[in-house]
């Protein structure tokens, strides 16, 4: 598989594994957030998408009150005709936010995994189970060597298994996809543009050289495209800097950022330095700083009775609030 960025022609291949899911918690601790009881919605309109934040009185001026969990299946293609550009781009953000978060807790859940894993090994206390899961963590972020034998590849492990600040993804989303508007971003949930090398699985690209195989991958969800673009983030040898920078601002203390991380994106794209001051003004005149804060809500028990299913509406009165239902098969 490969990422393109639209904006050079650079391609970086990335191997990636998604086999397993893993249970994302929230960051009150006490309340897991069952991903596969995660509400997944797919608005057929951006009304009806923002109906569906106001009726969980999400607002993106009031982050400080959380960000209810949700998985939003598909960005509404009339996004860019339908509300102004501030209106476009609030929703895009409250729209992605919610599953960045929830990736991000994956990832935190299969770090402090890891850690117990080693721990255990300092005690000589490691089992079967326990090399088995470490091998798989291992492979998901492409590692090579025993980090049970191997310090350095200990090290290696421990810097890749990280959390990507949010600003940063809100702000390559954004740019990568047009806000959601690119042909790709439509049709197959692909925000990032990666590839795929598996003739008819993903999307032709328009103007593809004669003889050439790749196509546009496309994902179920777009909840997908945020979880593979943040494993080749953490995987991959040419954002070894990135991952550099985020471990040195873990070792002083300091906060990790989607401004300092963006420093880490020079084989992000052929324009190298360019494309780094672009995304780090996306996240200036966005105010995007704040949502590197951020935090998921507890879920709430409460019955939905002020959407309906045509127009502007979302979900059926049948459904609950996020978290507390089995996830939407299909729409209404």
């Amino acid at each position: 598989m490969f990422i393109f960025s639209k904006k050079s022609s650079l391609f970086i291949p990335v191997l990636l594994a998604f086999s397993v899911f893993f249970a994302p918690v929230s960051v009150t601790a006490t309340q897991l957030i069952d991903r596969e009881n995660t509400q997944t919605i797919t608005p057929k309109t951006t009304a009806g998408l923002q109906a569906f934040f106001k009726a969980l009185d999400y607002n993106w001026m009031q982050l400080e009150n959380g960000t209810p969990p949700f998985i939003l299946g598909k960005i509404p293609a009339d996004i860019n005709s339908t509300v102004s550009t501030i209106s476009k781009k609030h929703t895009f953000f409250m729209g992605l936010l919610p599953m960045i978060l929830l990736a991000n807790h994956e990832i935190k859940e299969e770090r402090e995994e890891l850690l117990k894993i080693l721990e255990r090994h300092n005690k000589r206390a490691t089992n079967a189970s326990d090399r088995e899961r470490l091998e798989e963590i291992s492979k998901r972020y492409g590692l090579r060597g025993n980090p049970l034998t191997d310090h350095r590849a200990r090290s290696r492990l421990l810097q890749r298994v990280d959390t990507i600040p949010p600003a940063l993804v809100l702000a390559q989303a954004a740019n990568e996809s047009s806000w959601g508007t690119s042909r790709f971003a439509q049709l197959g949930n692909n925000l990032f543009g990666e590839w795929t090398f598996k003739p008819g699985t993903g999307i032709v690209p328009r103007g593809r050289p004669s003889g050439e195989i790749y196509e546009v991958r496309k994902f179920p969800s777009i909840y997908e495209s945020i979880r593979s673009y943040m494993n080749n983030l953490n995987r991959h040898g040419a954002y070894r800097k990135l991952r550099e920078i985020r471990r040195e601002l873990r070792k002083s203390g300091q906060p990790v950022t989607g401004m300092a991380l963006a420093k880490g994106l020079q084989k992000y794209s052929q324009r190298g330095e360019e494309y780094i001051r672009e995304i780090q003004a996306m996240i200036r005149h966005n105010k995007l700083a704040r949502v590197d804060t951020a935090f998921l809500r507890r879920p709430k028990i409460e019955i939905l009775t002020s959407i309906s299913t045509t127009g502007s509406g979302l979900l059926s009165t049948r459904n609950r609030l996020i978290g507390h239902i089995p996830p939407v098969r299909h729409n209404p």
